[in-house]
């Protein structure tokens, strides 16, 4: 810290307010001003960062729920009266840790606020060594939802070249890039979206085989008959619902299932049914859900696969990005009804 740089500044936040049941609104997430000091104090191991992207994942919608004490949850619930924790890219503004200094770069658990005060602990944050390519990327494809992605697909499900992916909520943060990893396997991939411009995106930009809109099927289970006559090797699951139902029936035996997320269930007060489950057995099914962290010891692994693709074309990737602080409440509500159009995040300050 140099004479010039001010101790105390103000530090926006957005602020969670109360636990949610049905749709959140933007009221349970309030923008309020506090103030920080720019300085760790001596023998801490905290880290200040100044907070430059923030990444909105439906993930963050279990974490409004009121916590329920027999319940598991793959995340803790948001406290009320705090700022909302997600995943962002930050740069060191102090740190008091031996493996960051100030002007390091890093992505991983942030408070939505202008400036926050971290505490490491293994895999919650990652520094960022490859700045050739957009820092934003650290929020989706270079971050978690690539990290999801990758595990999901490689290490859950096993793909071998020529068999049938379908991905649902394709366009999505995640599901864009399984439809591309699929392809680099040489499979033959469909994926499922909410509006032409998202299946047109699908078909003209990540280069699946085809796509539909899920919202003009009247039936789901004909829909994938149409698609996959033979039947579906892998499902890479981020909706549940009528179409997990749907896509049981149409598994190949032996198939592989990848249960990453469900988000047409997360704002049900009472979750729908599936009632498909027999085919599980009957056709050796295999159904595994997972959560990211347990992955995140092969993140070098899946830099060292994915890097050299970004920089030679063959992997893109599409964000859907909003300016301001101010402007996080709305877009991470966005993404329950489908507004975005591919990696929702929103810039708090561009270093």
């Amino acid at each position: 810290m140099t004479n010039t740089e001010p101790a105390t500044v103000t530090n926006k936040q957005i602020i969670f307010s109360g636990y949610v049941s049905g749709f959140p609104k933007e009221s349970d997430l309030k923008v309020t001003t506090t103030t920080i000091d720019l300085r760790i104090p001596e023998r801490s191991t905290s880290v200040l960062v100044k907070n430059l992207y923030l990444s909105c994942d439906p993930y963050m919608r279990i974490s409004m729920g009121k916590p329920e004490p027999l319940s598991s949850s793959l995340v803790p619930p948001f406290n009320t009266g705090e700022p909302i924790i997600g995943l962002g890219v930050s740069k060191v503004i102090d740190s008091g840790h031996p493996d960051y200094k100030k002007g390091d770069l890093l992505w991983g658990v942030v408070g939505w606020e202008e400036y926050s005060v971290i505490t490491l602990f293994p895999y919650s944050h990652f520094k960022i060594h490859h700045t050739d390519v957009p820092l934003s990327y650290y929020t989706g494809l270079l971050g978690m939802p690539g990290m999801t992605a990758y595990a999901g697909f490689y290490e859950i499900c096993s793909p071998k070249r020529g068999e049938t992916v379908f991905v649902s909520a394709a366009s999505g943060a995640v599901g864009q890039l399984v439809g591309q990893f699929a392809k680099l396997m040489g499979c033959y991939v469909v994926g499922s979206a909410g509006s032409k411009e998202k299946v047109d995106l699908l078909k003209t930009k990540f280069g699946f085989d085809d796509a539909f809109n899920y919202k003009e099927e009247n039936d789901l289970n004909i829909a994938l008959k149409r698609y996959f006559p033979e039947g579906i090797d892998i499902y890479f699951e981020n909706v549940g619902g009528k179409m997990l139902d749907a896509v049981l029936i149409n598994m190949k035996l032996n198939g592989r299932i990848a249960v990453c997320g469900m988000i047409s269930q997360y704002n049900l007060v009472d979750p729908e049914g599936v009632h498909n489950l027999t085919t599980i057995l009957y056709k050796r099914i295999k159904v595994q859900g997972f959560a990211v962290s347990d992955f995140y010891d092969k993140y070098s692994k899946f830099l060292d696969f994915v890097l050299p693709y970004i920089r030679q074309g063959k992997i893109t990737y599409v964000e859907d990005i909003t300016e301001g602080l101010e402007s996080g409440p709305s877009a991470l509500l966005g993404l329950f009804h489908g507004k975005n159009v591919g990696k929702q995040l929103f810039v708090v300050a561009r270093e």
